[in-house]
């Protein structure tokens, strides 16, 4: 479709998923919102795909501290730039992928903004619906891995392998030489084996530990992803090597003071949305780069991503979806493909 066309089809309200204020059930509405401005920099997107996160459904639960009401939920989106200044790359008609601004409004709507240096072309190779389930996941596991700083032969533990990050953090920490340790219920070993970790342990096993120590004997792992959280960061602190290194995805639990000099760890906090909160130009152009990073590694064949589950536009889909996203042993990616009629 030439440019000019683009220009024209842009309507002056657009339909959105918004949480008129957060509650437990994730009740959510529908509202009729203005298509938002764009000025400098900014890009105006057609939206096609919006994949859903556990970080949208806590949200959605507890509420976010700069957040005003009602608030558009969603973060990571695909789409086709329809406005742009002139001059500002990439040009209108370009198929972008983003990781949005959790401060800002979401993108489960048919239009949304976003600063040009933070998107990242999609080859066309590889499917919208293929790369709205990339950002989230796979940036959360390319940044826990830099801060692991693993080198070849170290031994890695990724909690969680079944989950969305989890399966990108297997590929990538072996395409870096690790071996790969990692926790899922029986029904996905098969899955997080083909995706290449070399042992696998069952989460649910009353004896997890010690299974653990029996296989990888006194040294203690060089490095863990730790997607859990709470008493499980405190096990997985004590199964670490003296000085080893843990990637954390999730609030620390309070430690005793004897683990601490017993295991001195270094602990590495894994935060997409800083990025914005911290006001991070260098840090938001960043996730460009990994999004490229992620989008090359896909159309390669390098990665496989997780299974896609569709979700409709509306508010009913999208709130069942998001309380299914946290209530446990989920392993695809559930994506919502947003109708423009």
């Amino acid at each position: 479709m030439p440019h000019t066309d683009l220009l024209s089809t842009i309507p002056a309200t657009m339909r959105a998923i918004a949480l008129l204020e957060p509650n437990e059930q994730i009740n959510l509405s529908e509202l009729e919102l203005p298509v938002p401005d764009v000025v400098d920099n900014e890009l105006l997107i057609k939206v096609e795909y919006v994949a859903l996160n556990p970080v949208d459904a806590y949200f959605a639960k507890q509420g976010f501290c700069k957040w005003h009401y009602p608030h558009t939920l969603g973060l990571d989106a695909v789409g086709v730039v329809v406005k742009a200044t002139k001059g500002v790359f990439p040009s209108v008609g370009t198929r972008v992928m983003w990781h949005g601004n959790v401060g800002d409004q979401g993108v489960l709507s048919q239009y949304a903004k976003v600063p040009n240096f933070a998107v990242s072309q999609i080859p066309d190779s590889v499917t919208l619906q293929q790369a709205a389930t990339l950002p989230c996941a796979g940036m959360s596991a390319l940044i826990a891995l830099d801060k692991l700083q693993l080198t070849e032969g170290d031994s890695l533990l990724i909690e969680a392998g079944a989950g969305a990050v989890g399966q990108f953090a297997i590929q990538f920490a072996k395409q870096r030489g690790a071996t790969v340790f990692t926790t899922a219920s029986k029904r996905n070993h098969k899955l997080v084996k083909q995706l290449g970790a070399d042992v696998v342990f069952d989460y649910n096993d009353k004896k997890l530990s010690d299974k653990i120590r029996k296989e990888l004997g006194p040294q203690g792992f060089d490095a863990v992803l730790d997607s859990i959280g709470g008493e499980t960061t405190v096990r997985n602190v004590e199964l670490m090597r003296f000085c080893g290194r843990i990637a954390c995805l999730n609030p620390l639990p309070k430690f005793e003071q004897e683990l601490m000099f017993r295991r001195a760890p270094n602990i590495g906090i894994v935060s997409l949305g800083g990025a914005w909160l911290a006001n991070s130009l260098c840090a938001q152009q960043k996730m460009s780069f990994m999004g490229n990073l992620l989008l090359d590694n896909l159309a390669s064949g390098s990665i496989k991503i997780p299974q896609i589950i569709e979700v409709e536009f509306n508010a009913s889909s999208i709130s069942q979806a998001l309380n299914k996203q946290i209530a446990g042993g989920f392993t695809g990616k559930q994506v919502v493909k947003i109708s423009h009629d």
